[in-house]
């Protein structure tokens, strides 16, 4: 029988799952990204510097491109994409599920190597981090060693 894991994440927690049989699933990890879980102005100690306008047109702010918990987000499904390429490297498992948060999907999709990515077999946009693992379980394909 092949191993599925299953990652169920946001952007400031990551559980990982493991089916068992074709119907139950069992925690394995749990990651918390306690940064993820912070207000943007909690994450910024300073205003954004001021550049002079143009010929007395006034002062405007600087911006960064990447606001600090957006960046967060994205050092955290760094972090747990490599977690999985490293995992799926060693041969842990074959085929990975994903239950991600919309946006956190986005992120995790991008730095997840060619290899992890041919492993997913089921993606769920949904934020359920802090369900059960029974109300998790609903959310999964009836036959979990099944998914193709």
């Amino acid at each position: 029988m092949k191993s599925t894991w299953i990652l169920v994440a946001d952007s400031s927690r990551a559980r990982i799952f493991v089916a068992d049989t074709p119907s139950t699933i069992q925690e394995i990890e749990d990651f918390t990204h306690t940064e993820g879980r912070l207000h943007e102005q909690d994450m910024t100690s300073d205003l954004p510097g001021k550049a002079a306008g143009v010929a007395g047109a006034g002062k405007h702010a600087y911006q960064d491109q990447i606001g600090p918990k957006e960046q967060e987000a994205i050092n955290f499904a760094k972090s747990i994409a490599k977690h999985f390429d490293e995992a799926h490297s060693a041969n842990k498992f074959d085929r990975l599920m994903i239950i991600s948060d919309p946006s956190f999907l986005g992120k995790l999709r991008k730095h997840l190597s060619d290899q992890s990515q041919k492993a997913i077999c089921f993606e769920l946009d949904k934020n359920i981090t802090t369900h059960s693992v029974d109300d998790i379980r609903k959310h999964l394909p009836k036959h979990l060693t099944r998914v193709l």
